[in-house]
């Protein structure tokens, strides 16, 4: 059997968490193992936990923070056939948990697909939810329409780009590598256009595209697939009283600026923020501001 103590003697077993279905997810913890609150950091697709690598330092010290890379991406085991899926992320999240943040509140908060597997855990974990959710934070995500995805292009380009999606998440399923065989240079070109707004600073575009090139291709394709079938709606009304952060970049292509007001509108008591010139990796973009609305929610959340 292994314990707390082992796991914190050898940083293999440290970093490493099996999910039921065998699936072994890296994990990362930080902060004091007293902290009242923890904070769970979820992150998006073709991502991994250094998504948060920014947001981090803006952070108060005091607070335990849980990442992990989602199955299929950074150093977690690639998705087998049948579990590159929202759902099974959701009970990834609920199984890391309860392995590694056992007890106390809880503060989410999700990136992009990342946000749409809190939706799910509310849906299929409301027993978690209702006895120790005290916060979550919905970053740059969508509760759904994802299958109609235009790039914000209007007209025929915008119904072209909504037709050639799965047709790249087929390709991409179809992929036998274990990584994107792609130039950086061509990648980095391509993320600063689709997936930044407005001057995106160098580090934030390298990071940004190391991920993409870590995360696993099949798994990516099917996960894409995954997406476009997301709807969350069911799960955000579980998540009615719960104190929340909604944050949309405005020139986010990805999961747009509409999307992101559907999620508010299900929250009435949600705060909804905006960014002028951000697009959609907000972490990397106003790592600042993201840290800040996440802080208020765990200070909200310590218990008094």
């Amino acid at each position: 059997m292994t314990t707390t103590a082992s796991r914190l003697r050898d940083p293999s077993i440290a970093h490493r968490f099996v999910a039921s279905d065998g699936a072994a997810l890296h994990v990362e913890l930080s902060g004091p193992a007293d902290s009242a609150v923890t904070l769970v950091l979820v992150h998006g697709w073709t991502q991994d936990h250094r998504t948060w690598d920014f947001v981090l330092p803006h952070l108060d010290p005091g607070v335990r923070v849980l990442r992990y890379d989602l199955r299929g991406h950074g150093g977690s085991a690639h998705a087998r056939p049948g579990s590159a899926s929202i759902a099974r992320l959701a009970d990834d999240l609920a199984e890391v948990i309860a392995d590694r943040a056992p007890d106390g509140p809880l503060v989410l908060a999700g990136h992009s697909m990342g946000g749409m597997t809190l939706m799910v855990l509310a849906e299929r974990h409301p027993a978690l939810v209702a006895s120790r959710l005290a916060g979550a934070a919905f970053v740059a995500t969508s509760s759904g329409d994802m299958d109609r995805l235009t790039l914000g292009f209007p007209g025929l380009v915008g119904r072209g780009v909504t037709r050639f999606e799965p047709r790249l998440a087929r390709l991409l399923a179809g992929l036998r590598s274990d990584t994107l065989r792609l130039r950086p240079g061509m990648v980095r070109s391509g993320s600063r256009r689709l997936v930044f707004g407005d001057r995106p600073g160098r580090a934030q575009v390298d990071s940004v595209v190391e991920q993409l090139l870590c995360a696993h291709p099949a798994s990516a394709g099917l996960f894409l697939e995954a997406i476009a079938s997301h709807r969350g709606v069911g799960g955000l009304g579980a998540l009615c009283d719960v104190p929340s952060v909604v944050l949309a970049g405005e020139k986010d292509r990805l999961c747009p600026l509409a999307h992101a007001k559907v999620i508010a509108d299900e929250l009435p008591h949600a705060e909804f923020v905006r960014y002028p010139g951000a697009g959609h990796m907000l972490p990397q973009e106003r790592p600042y501001e993201v840290a800040r609305r996440i802080s208020a929610l765990v200070r909200t959340a310590a218990p008094r």
